[in-house]
């Protein structure tokens, strides 16, 4: 399979480890949230728009994570790619303070994280409880 066959392959949305997350929702009971909100900066991947909450799940390599998955080189075009993640990390870390700015609180999860399902229902957990003390 070529390089161009692959890359339209990959998935903006409804990826497996955001899939993941919205099951850990529903576990925990937080429904009621919105999918890749377009009127929040950055457009989340999940939104709770009337707690201004929203989650963030990065996929380890397109967002430059410091983990082993995240800090592989490409093979090919190295220049090209490391380029487009820096672009990548530049653009996540003004959604994050645009939000801030507008009074939202965020969170990353990222894929690797997700592997201990039990630790990253337990992040989501108190970050939506910590919403609700506010």
């Amino acid at each position: 399979m070529d390089r161009s066959a692959v890359m339209r392959r990959v998935k903006a949305r409804d990826t497996g480890p955001e899939r993941r997350v919205r099951r850990m929702l529903r576990e925990i009971g937080a429904p009621g949230y919105r999918l890749d909100w377009k009127a929040a900066p950055g457009r989340p991947d999940i939104a709770y728009p009337g707690r201004r909450l929203a989650i963030f799940v990065h996929g380890c390599f397109w967002h430059g994570h410091d983990c082993p998955r995240g800090a592989r080189e490409p093979k090919t075009n190295g220049h090209y790619w490391r380029a487009k993640i820096g672009r990548n990390r530049a653009r996540d870390e003004a959604a994050l303070e645009a939000l801030a700015a507008r009074g939202w609180r965020a969170l990353v999860l990222w894929e690797c994280a997700l592997r201990d399902e039990a630790a990253a229902a337990a992040r989501l957990r108190a970050f939506l409880e910590g919403a609700q003390a506010a």
